[in-house]
Formats: C-alpha cells, sequence, structure tokens
C-alpha cells in the first residue's frame, strides 16, 4: 500500500481516522509551468480523494464553448497566450468556493497565477484546514515537447494521455488546443516565467509548500505529490 492509500484508508467512514479526516479537507494548490501535468494529476488526486478538481482553465473554456459574454471576452486573450485578468478569475473561483461540496476540500488547477490571486485566496479560504501548495518542476526543454504534442476532449476539456485516440472519460474527439502551437507554447512560458512563477516564491516559505520533480511517470509523479500532502496533512493531526 502507499502513502497516499494509506491515506485515503484512513478516510474510510467507519475507520479509526475518519471522523477526525473528515474536519480536516484536503485543500490542494497544484502549482506547475504548461506542461508539467498538474492538470493531469490535480484531477487524479481529486479523484482518489473525493474532493472537487476546480480548474480555472477548465470553466474558462467551457465558457468560450458555450459562447458566454465572459468566455469571448476570454478566447482572444488565451488564444494569444496571455492570461484572463485577475478580477474575472478570482470572482469565477470566489463563486466555486462558495459551493457546498467544497466544505470537504478541493484541488486548485490554475488557479492561483498572479501574486494578486494568491492573496486574494488567502481571504477566501478559513482556517480549518491547511493549504497545501504543490509545485511540479519541469526542465522546459520537456515543457516544450509536451506541450507540443498534448491533446485534450473537446467535449469535456480532459487531457488525454499519450497514445490515446479518443477521450478515456466520455469518448469524444482529441485536439490539439489553440494555445498549443508552437509560437503559443514559448509565450505560454515567457508569460509564466514573468507573471506565474514568483507565486512560487510567495508560498516557498510556508511549512506547507512542497515542491516534486515532474519529469516522471505519471504514478511516480502522483506518487510524489500524496507523500507531499500527506507530510502536511498527516503532520497536523
Amino acid at each position: 500500500m502507499t502513502s497516499f492509500d494509506a491515506h485515503l484508508a484512513s478516510r474510510v467512514p467507519g475507520s479509526p481516522a475518519a471522523h477526525d479526516a473528515d474536519h480536516r479537507p484536503v485543500r490542494l494548490v497544484m502549482l506547475g509551468p504548461p506542461g508539467a501535468g498538474k492538470g493531469t494529476q490535480a484531477q487524479r488526486f481529486a479523484r482518489k480523494s473525493n474532493v472537487p478538481w476546480i480548474s480555472t482553465g477548465a470553466m474558462l473554456r467551457d465558457e468560450i464553448q458555450n459562447g458566454t459574454p465572459l468566455g469571448r471576452a476570454a478566447r482572444s486573450v488565451m488564444d494569444a497566450g496571455q492570461l484572463v485578468s485577475d478580477d474575472r478569475v478570482i470572482e469565477i473561483v470566489r463563486e466555486r468556493l462558495q459551493q457546498n461540496d467544497v466544505a470537504r476540500g478541493f484541488v486548485l488547477d490554475g488557479f492561483p497565477r498572479s501574486l494578486p490571486q494568491a492573496q486574494s485566496l488567502d481571504q477566501l479560504i478559513d482556517e480549518r484546514a491547511p493549504l497545501v501548495i504543490v509545485d511540479i518542476e519541469v526542465p522546459e526543454e520537456v515543457l516544450v515537447t509536451r506541450l507540443q504534442a498534448r491533446r485534450i476532449c473537446r467535449k469535456c476539456s480532459k487531457n488525454a494521455a499519450p497514445g490515446l485516440t479518443e477521450c478515456d472519460n466520455c469518448g469524444g474527439e482529441l485536439v490539439q488546443r489553440s494555445d498549443d502551437n508552437s509560437e503559443v507554447v514559448r509565450e505560454r512560458l515567457r508569460v509564466y516565467a514573468r507573471s506565474t512563477h514568483p507565486i512560487v516564491e510567495y508560498y516557498r516559505p510556508r511549512a506547507t509548500f512542497r515542491s516534486v520533480d515532474g519529469d516522471q511517470t505519471l504514478d511516480s509523479v502522483a506518487a510524489d505529490i500524496a507523500a507531499a500532502v500527506a507530510s502536511v496533512v498527516g503532520s497536523r493531526r
């Protein structure tokens, strides 16, 4: 049994630690540059922990697909590899964190992406449980290769594992994201270095900050993330 499996076992109703776990929701912020795999890992961790996966990117892509005013405003910005304004993204997350299902915890994917967003998140959550921050580190040359090969489901927005010909979640068509072409990929990495990487330095001094090596197999990265979260949550029980 892995450390993550052991941690999950403690959350099974009726187990000795279940009552304690129910009062210590897992709140995880997944950080990392574009192509680091944070979306895949965030969904995986959320599914196994039975907490909501909250992806600002997926929510914005839904707005774009549905042709809402927000979607139309966001599309040109995202297609150019830039970031949607802090005010718009903070409001989306604020509304999402007010829903009942986040009481047991959540995994944030794609938020925060700026210092104002990180500071706002601190104000949006209470102190019932620690905010665990995991930064996935991957060399830039690996990121470029990954991003250009990446495919996403047109229907449900789930990132596809390499080698698939259709979405393993809903059977939808796999397509390249409009912001994954070569020119936009490099612009996105520049934007990350300029605007988003400082968040790592904002969180680094915290006792709940962890970094993991993202240049490994998916299972190895998942195991390292699980161990990182357990090292924070377990130490506070």
